[in-house]
């Protein structure tokens, strides 16, 4: 875990110097999916959530936040993205406990564009064939407590694109880690998401026939060729997040949270989110603000609510997130969460 800690500075230093002194590149990153923020509890709470992170849901957001985990938990999300797009995000993960030997996550990111016509010059409303793409991430974690306050998680994951008989894989890797500070209680933690290889899409759908010398005569004008494509970076991102926690009245409680977000593929901004915990942790509401500082953002308000319902040994919690959008359609997020 030291050498985790030790790669996380390297790479932070990394990160502001070279890689983000860069002009802003927006829109200009592969398996942009993967910035697309999972489960409702931290979507309601403006994405805010790196400091927070502490069910499974942290797979995603920091993977240092399953390290103080007791019990088993598994989550499953389903988010229908823009209105009458028909594009869907899908989510699975769960959580192990392993004692001594830190905790363990398994997650899988589906992420489905739907079916739609293939379409040519000479056929612009559709030649009558159909074509699919599809986002996949498959995701192992690990993390452990390196002192009682302080816990680090790494996550390694296999992307792969695909769109119609074209496709690009590739590695990446988050390392985040979570400091309970001295004071006031307040939490900071940090992350580095998406750093791996870059994704250069090939397949069938890029071979072509080629003359290889057009002006010469009997040679093989059908030579069996492919057109190379370039290779997009990953959305790599810097996170630093702080949040605390307010007691007031009996057995209810506020979180307040603060993200700062530095991306390889656009200008930096700001989430923040609260949640308030009531009747016990049974009953959650929460909002928050997406992508404050950031001109021309097309996001922003996001509010959701939880409920807990303990049965034994399971407890079991349902969560909806509504986020706001100006031009694509509002987005909902639905998910529930098991502990046993």
């Amino acid at each position: 875990m030291k050498k985790i800690l030790l790669v996380t500075l390297i790479l932070s230093a990394l990160l502001q110097s070279d890689v983000f002194g860069q002009v802003t590149k927006t829109g200009t990153t592969a398996a942009k999916f993967l910035s697309i923020g999972i489960g409702p509890r931290a979507n309601a709470m403006g994405g805010a959530f790196t400091s927070v992170a502490n069910d499974v849901s942290a797979l995603y957001w920091n993977p240092a936040g399953i390290a103080t985990l007791t019990d088993y938990q598994a989550m499953f999300t389903f988010t229908s993205l823009f209105k009458n797009l028909d594009i869907n995000l899908n989510y699975a993960a769960i959580a192990i406990p392993a004692g001594s030997a830190g905790n363990f996550g398994l997650s899988v990111t589906a992420l489905d564009y739907g079916e739609m016509n293939v379409t040519t010059e000479l056929y612009p409303e559709g030649t009558g064939e159909r074509f699919s793409a599809a986002s996949y991430a498959f995701a192992l974690s690990y993390a452990r407590s390196i002192t009682e306050d302080f816990t680090a998680g790494i996550t390694i994951k296999y992307i792969r694109e695909v769109i119609f008989n074209s496709s690009a894989s590739g590695v990446a890797f988050d390392i985040g880690t979570i400091f309970n500070t001295p004071f006031y209680g307040i939490k900071f933690s940090s992350i580095i998401t998406n750093y791996g290889s870059k994704l250069q899409i090939a397949g069938e759908d890029l071979l072509v026939r080629h003359d290889s010398d057009p002006t010469r005569e009997g040679n093989n004008e059908t030579i069996d060729a492919y057109y190379k494509t370039d290779k997009f970076e990953l959305p790599l991102k810097l996170q630093i997040g702080l949040s605390k926690e307010f007691e007031f009245l009996e057995n209810q409680r506020f979180t307040l949270a603060v993200d700062a977000t530095h991306p390889n593929d656009n200008a930096e901004y700001v989430n923040i989110g609260g949640e308030f915990a009531l009747f016990d942790n049974i009953l959650f509401l929460r909002g928050g603000y997406k992508a404050l500082l950031l001109e021309d953002s097309q996001e922003g308000l996001t509010l959701g609510m939880g409920l807990n319902y303990t049965l034994g040994i399971l407890s079991v919690g349902f969560d909806y997130a509504f986020q706001k959008y100006d031009y694509l359609g509002d987005t909902h997020n639905f998910g529930m969460i098991l502990k046993f």
